[in-house]
């Protein structure tokens, strides 16, 4: 079996998409021949078990012409294409659906009510009039990664073929954590961006800076400068410049040391179609703290970590009952994490399920 990824970018700045990717490409690469098409970056993540292919980012100017070409060379059984509301991921659909071949369509959480309700008028509707609501409509199926996302995408009424296949993660590869005593560190990892409310987490900790003494509280991730600036302006503004730490873009084996060095993993966020980085602080034994705009209700039901509302008070509230925990009852947190990722969000079963999901498409199941 022959299957293309078509995704916009796989520049580490790129955040949650480009680690799916590479998390997905290294276990599905096993299974199919896989490549991967994608626009050239300053900074691409390597990925295993997949041949890349670059191609022009101008619908105008070349894009068409090289996507095409690429295709007829390769000739797949199945075309993945990645990400929402940019006009290259629909005109790689309608190019390839034009040659006739079969489209899955992962939006990521791009079609989520949150992200549609932000700028509606001046970006979002102008997209869905001219590429994207057709673009969903057409494809031969949707991929969800939570069942709060399809039916989600079941409300928009666009397209009713929708499977649901979690994002997952190289359990085996990642080291767990052995102890839980607390190093007074709470961590916050993903893209620095306003969708994912850390104004909500230097707000808890404003309000609870006594109760939080000799905590640090790093904030890791990329993002426009502009946006960290107002953050970094919010902290001072609120005193809490000591406790807060933007440590920029951490990868690699940093990064995993990060999630283990963390008492509690903290993403406050308004929306998210899965959440990577929750999956990674659990597999690493780390309590999460996030909230009801993702589909982590697991961490209440599985005794791994809070399932809050969306803003600072509940994140405050989660914050306490964090503060109140024995050293026994985080070990015990932290191990009932693992257990959960283990036993549902591996890789290797996600690249399983998604060759299944392409046997559906190709025999127009």
């Amino acid at each position: 079996m022959k299957i293309i990824h078509y995704i916009p970018s796989i520049d580490r700045t790129s955040g949650g998409t480009t680690a799916y990717m590479q998390l997905l490409a290294n276990e599905l690469g096993k299974l199919v021949e896989l490549h991967i098409v994608s626009h050239v970056s300053l900074n691409p993540v390597g990925i295993e078990n997949s041949q890349i292919h670059y191609i022009s980012s101008s619908v105008l100017n070349g894009m068409k012409k090289e996507w095409q070409a690429l295709l007829n060379k390769i000739q797949p059984d199945v075309i993945h294409v990645n990400c929402c509301w940019m006009p290259q991921c629909a005109f790689a659909q309608k190019w390839a659906q034009q040659l006739g071949y079969k489209v899955v369509l992962t939006p990521h959480g791009m079609l989520e009510p949150w992200i549609i309700k932000r700028h509606y008028w001046t970006k979002k509707v102008p997209a869905l009039l001219l590429y994207q609501k057709n673009a969903v409509v057409k494809a031969d199926y949707l991929h969800a990664t939570a069942e709060s996302e399809k039916e989600n995408l079941l409300k928009l009424g666009y397209n009713r073929k929708i499977e649901v296949i979690a994002n997952g993660i190289d359990v085996d590869s990642v080291v767990m954590k052995t102890s839980w005593e607390r190093k007074k560190d709470i961590l916050f990892l993903s893209r620095i961006h306003v969708k994912k409310g850390i104004n909500f987490l230097i707000e808890a900790v404003a309000v609870m800076k006594d109760e939080l003494k000799g905590y640090k509280i790093n904030i890791a991730g990329e993002g426009e400068e502009d946006y960290i600036g107002e953050l970094r302006q919010l902290a001072s503004r609120l005193g809490v410049t000591d406790n807060i730490r933007f440590i920029g873009g951490i990868y690699g084996d940093k990064k995993w040391e990060l999630f283990r060095n963390a008492d509690l993993f903290v993403l406050p966020t308004h929306s998210e179609n899965f959440g990577i980085v929750v999956a990674e602080a659990l597999a690493c034994g780390t309590p999460v703290v996030t909230t009801k705009g993702t589909p982590w209700h697991e961490l209440r039901t599985e005794n791994c970590g809070w399932w809050t509302e969306v803003g600072t008070e509940p994140t405050i509230n989660a914050l306490r009952a964090f503060l109140q925990l024995t050293v026994n009852d985080l070990g015990k947190m932290g191990r009932n994490g693992r257990r959960l990722v283990e036993r549902k969000y591996s890789s290797k079963k996600v690249a399983e399920d998604m060759v299944a999901l392409y046997k559906k498409v190709i025999n127009n199941i």
